[in-house]
């Protein structure tokens, strides 16, 4: 694999890093801002916010620039925001320094995506989109865990300043690795061509499984730590180490994901979202020990992440003309499915149904998403049937034999 794919990856790190951390610094943060702790939380909705908003808009405003280009300015950008939230002199000021931060995050990952699948063979697309993501998987299993401690210890503006430090690490890695390249091999068709490619039912139904499939996971994650230490009777100053463990599933399935989906991307999809289903199903079991509450945390992330590279590529595949905004498009969607995942478990937990019933509704969710991607399927197969009898049509017609006069006009 291309070394550039480390560059991409750094920068992931960093991205993934300071999008989970604020979880951690949340009691920190409200404290020293005088704050209450779910105004606090309205952080962690500002980022996602400035990923939903500018994931789109800046994959299609920066379609016609180098791509090179693109990811040094995009991660300068992230610099930019952290160092703000790390010299916030307020809560108000945090606010708006957070959603500066989000902003770059899908176009990052939409240009990163298109430029990983050039670098390699077609056999291997998968694979590069998942060796970028090792990034921000690695970061859940060692990023936010220190960066939690650095901020616990030194106050939560060193926090930021460490991830800015990162942003800057992940400049030099891609100024020094990322070849320089034209704008496209293709000439763009500009922000009205790229936002077309996306008003395709195909596009919109790989979106939609994409909220329903990782809206399944944060139905149930966004309320791991209750379910680790009610259900299972951990200590809470063991989640730390658990949600680690997390992170190593994560990567454990990312990767995996990533091979077997250059070998069959629809059967890799359907495979994780099945595993996901019967994960989240088993959860109210497997929480009832602790050593299979830990086991089901791992399950947790390899049967979520399996289904992320095969995600962003069937996007990109079904908007092939603007791919950049169709992968930046799949990173809104999966902040939505963050915020719907953990809106659909809270009404779980507070409707009364148990502390693993979070775990059931993801599961629900799952199944929705496995649903929506059996109805993708059906239309892609009602699109190619049409077009191979068109074309066996006209080989018959090709081989019929002319009749002797139109063979002399």
């Amino acid at each position: 694999m291309p070394l550039a794919l480390l560059a991409l990856a750094v920068g992931a790190f960093g991205i993934g890093t300071t999008e989970f951390v604020m979880m951690g610094l949340l009691p920190d943060v409200a404290s020293d801002l005088n704050v209450s702790i779910p105004t606090a939380g309205h952080l962690v909705s500002a980022y996602a916010l400035g990923v939903v908003i500018g994931a789109p808009l800046l994959a299609a405003v920066t379609a016609r620039m180098s791509r090179r280009t693109v990811l040094i300015g995009l991660m300068a950008l992230f610099v930019v925001g952290n160092a703000l939230s790390a010299f916030a002199p307020g809560y108000d000021s945090l606010l708006a320094a957070r959603f500066l931060s989000g902003l770059p995050h899908g176009a990052f990952f939409g240009v990163g995506a298109v430029v990983a699948t050039n670098m390699v063979a077609p056999e291997r697309k998968a694979r590069s989109v998942s060796l970028m993501f090792l990034g921000l998987t690695v970061a859940n299993v060692a990023g936010v865990p220190v960066a939690t401690l650095m901020g616990q210890h030194l106050g939560w503006r060193a926090t930021f300043l460490g991830v800015a430090a990162i942003g800057l690490a992940a400049i030099a890695a891609l100024s020094l690795l990322i070849p320089h390249a034209p704008a496209h091999a293709t000439p763009s068709a500009g922000l009205r061509g790229e936002l077309a490619a996306l008003r395709s039912v195909p596009v919109w139904l790989a979106l939609g499984t994409t909220v329903a499939g990782f809206g399944a996971l944060f139905a149930a994650y966004s309320y791991i730590t209750p379910m680790l230490t009610d259900a299972a009777g951990y200590a809470e100053t063991s989640v730390t180490l658990l949600l680690a463990l997390f992170g190593v599933g994560a990567t454990a399935g990312n990767l995996a994901g990533g091979r077997l989906a250059d070998h069959s991307l629809r059967g890799t999809l359907f495979g994780g979202l099945v595993s996901l289903a019967t994960v989240l199903a088993l959860f109210p079991l497997l929480m009832s020990t602790q050593w299979s509450a830990a086991l089901a945390v791992i399950l947790l992330g390899a049967a979520a992440f399996i289904t992320g590279s095969p995600l962003q590529l069937m996007v990109m595949e079904k908007a092939s003309a603007a791919p950049s905004l169709a992968f930046s498009a799949n990173q809104a969607a999966f902040n939505l499915a963050n915020a719907g995942g953990a809106w659909i478990g809270g009404v779980a937990l507070a409707a009364g149904f148990g502390v693993t019933s979070p775990s059931l509704a993801g599961a629900a969710l799952a199944v929705l998403g496995l649903g929506v991607a059996g109805a993708a399927y059906a239309v892609d197969r009602r699109r190619f049937v049409p077009q191979a009898r068109s074309g066996r049509e006209r080989v018959v017609a090709s081989h019929v034999p002319q009749q002797p006069e139109a063979l002399h006009r």
